[in-house]
């Protein structure tokens, strides 16, 4: 959370520091596209939609959508520790992931179009393909400070050389997202979160709705040039296998008009999912007390 906003509240527990950070998920896209999609012309049924899940390793990425509970806390000035053993019970809960893959399927069944499917199923299926979906799973997996550690020195030494693996890196990340889009959707769940806090009684807002948002609007030019390092290091972590060939072979297939219209719906469906247990999970830490255990 963006200093401007964190100085806007103050929590009603007691909690030392503002909210101290702003967590740059590398889960891309934007929710409010969710609102202007147009209904596929031929929808998928769900058998299929779960093996696409599957084969695309967009399961995986839903999955670790988990992993970002731990910052729940920090957005509010708080720490997990404060909650005792009942925070991972109640994270693993509100995060649960056969829920989460359930809303996915539900909205992918109604908006996902069985030509854009087949069309990535067909790529993600070849050896290529699945050497991807391989280290990507492993990546949104993986220990998130080893990663970055690990991404910022092969960044640093790829951006010493200015090669042509830097420009095939920097191709993968303009295709799947932009950095204003990432961080328009960021800032969405964040609010989102904030205000179901404020709702729940759990801190209170010096600004409403529409400050909250200048507020944020005032941050956004320094955290998309932010997202764009973020996404730049954690691609040159995932993808340290590949020859240069592959990664430009990659970038060219994301680039092709089917699976950016799919890239832009799954990047929708994921912060739709994430913004959801976000405001799940403010209800749920408004019944806990710091140090309670179940």
């Amino acid at each position: 959370m963006s200093n401007a906003i964190a100085l806007s509240r103050k929590t009603n527990r007691n909690a030392s520091g503002g909210l101290g950070r702003m967590v740059l998920w590398l889960c891309l896209g934007m929710t409010a596209l969710m609102l202007s999609l147009a209904p596929p012309a031929r929808a998928a049924n769900r058998d299929r939609l779960e093996a696409f899940l599957n084969v695309t390793g967009f399961d995986v990425a839903l999955e670790s959508i988990k992993l970002s509970a731990e910052d729940g806390p920090a957005m509010l000035g708080l720490e997990a520790s404060d909650f005792g053993v009942a925070w991972s019970f109640m994270a693993d809960e509100v995060f649960d992931v056969a829920r989460m893959q359930d809303m996915a399927l539900d909205i992918l069944a109604a908006t996902l179009d069985d030509r854009v499917l087949t069309h990535a199923a067909d790529f993600y299926a070849s050896d290529l393909g699945q050497k991807l979906v391989t280290a990507e799973n492993a990546s949104h997996m993986a220990d998130r400070a080893e990663k970055r550690e690990d991404g910022s020195d092969r960044l640093a030494r790829l951006m010493e050389d200015d090669g042509p693996r830097l420009e095939a890196l920097q191709r993968l990340v303009t295709a799947v997202d932009t950095a204003e889009h990432s961080v328009r959707a960021m800032q969405e769940i964040e609010l989102r979160f904030l205000l179901a806090a404020r709702d729940a009684g759990l801190v209170e807002l010096k600004l409403d709705e529409e400050g909250l948002r200048a507020a944020q609007a005032e941050q956004a030019e320094v955290l998309q040039e932010a997202a764009k390092l973020s996404a730049m290091t954690s691609s040159a972590h995932t993808y340290r296998e590949f020859s240069d060939d592959e990664l430009l072979t990659y970038a060219k297939a994301l680039e092709t008009p089917a699976m950016q219209e799919l890239y832009e719906l799954m990047n929708a469906v994921q912060y739709e999912i994430m913004a959801n247990r976000f405001e799940a999970l403010a209800a749920r830490i408004a019944d806990l007390q710091p140090g309670q255990e179940l």
